[in-house]
């Protein structure tokens, strides 16, 4: 995703640069100034880490739902399902399961020990010092590599919308961005990043919505047209059949199971989640929120169906797997 954007985009983008940098100004303007708003409350330490504990589970299963989908999941996703067809969709499937389990094993658990991070739960009843040593490296190292996706295709985008198409301008529009991303955080606590990730995720699931229904209506809203034009560009039809990309070999196989363990019990251990549970005033409210996210995020991947198998139809795996950052 690092990769330059391709010229023909930037070329075409040309004439609209202007109008995408006043509209991303004014986005970065609108949510600056929410983060301010919503910093004049921070009076204590609870109100910093954890918002109060104030946001009802609606609130704050919507914004776990921004905080969860991203340009990385968004492009990710619909690339893997226009490429790999029904096999690019089991990640959409072992995304949505986790959230299975932060249901019924850690939302309500987490939200009773009344802390802030993890590493503040485990440290309770053991050795502070190791016990906070391994969780924050742990933290460190899950971040990292997620930040590396989230950053790579958050800059890509940025670049194609704003026309920048060399890699010295893409780097800058990734620090830049990183850095605003820092001072949401550093400024508005959890209750001005709260507020940001619900426009997010309001934005985000719109968007979709959006692109999901002109897929459809390019094919009289049947489905079946959708799938056999996807079918017919890829001149495969196992495209809309499992084991195209898992299940050919026994080493694909064991991909597979590993990387269901890994959607399925690492989603719901990802710092950044964790956090959100502890923005409820109660366990009831923190189980009310995985339940709303469960609801939002289904609805996402299931627009993200639509779109990977009409960019399948449209433009093509080849077209899409031969692009930079294919």
């Amino acid at each position: 995703m690092s990769a330059m954007v391709p010229m023909v985009n930037v070329a075409a983008l040309k004439d609209t640069t202007l109008l995408n940098m006043g509209i991303f100004a004014l986005f970065v303007l609108v949510t600056m100034v929410i983060v301010f708003r919503a910093s004049r409350n921070n009076k204590t330490a609870a109100d910093y880490y954890a918002a109060g504990r104030s946001f009802t589970g609606s609130q704050n299963g919507t914004a776990i739902a921004g905080d969860y989908l991203s340009a990385a999941s968004f492009l990710g996703i619909t690339g893997a399902i226009a490429v790999n067809g029904y096999d690019g969709f089991l990640y959409s499937i072992g995304f949505l399961v986790a959230w299975l389990v932060a249901l019924l094993l850690v939302a309500e658990l987490m939200r009773n020990t009344g802390k802030f991070t993890m590493a503040d739960v485990l440290s309770f009843r053991l050795r502070q010092r190791p016990v906070r040593i391994a969780a924050a490296l742990t933290t460190l190292v899950v971040c990292f590599f997620y930040l590396l996706a989230q950053m790579a295709g958050a800059g890509s985008l940025i670049s194609l919308l704003l026309g920048i198409g060399d890699w010295g301008g893409q780097a800058l529009v990734i620090v830049v961005v990183g850095a605003l991303m820092i001072m949401y955080v550093l400024i508005g606590g959890m209750k001005g990043t709260t507020w940001v990730q619900i426009i997010k995720a309001v934005l985000l699931i719109c968007g979709a919505a959006v692109m999901t229904l002109w897929v459809l209506s390019i094919y009289g809203f049947n489905l079946s047209n959708l799938l056999g034009a996807a079918a017919d560009t890829a001149k495969n039809p196992n495209v809309l059949n499992p084991g195209l990309q898992y299940g050919k070999t026994d080493t694909s196989k064991l991909d597979f199971l590993s990387l269901g363990m890994a959607l399925v019990l690492g989603t719901a251990a990802l710092p950044h989640v964790l956090m959100r549970f502890y923005t409820v005033p109660t366990a009831k409210e923190a189980r009310k929120s995985v339940v709303w996210s469960i609801w939002l995020i289904g609805l996402f991947y299931l627009f993200t169906l639509v779109l990977g198998y009409g960019a399948a139809a449209l433009v093509g795996a080849d077209t899409i797997k031969s692009a930079p950052g294919g």
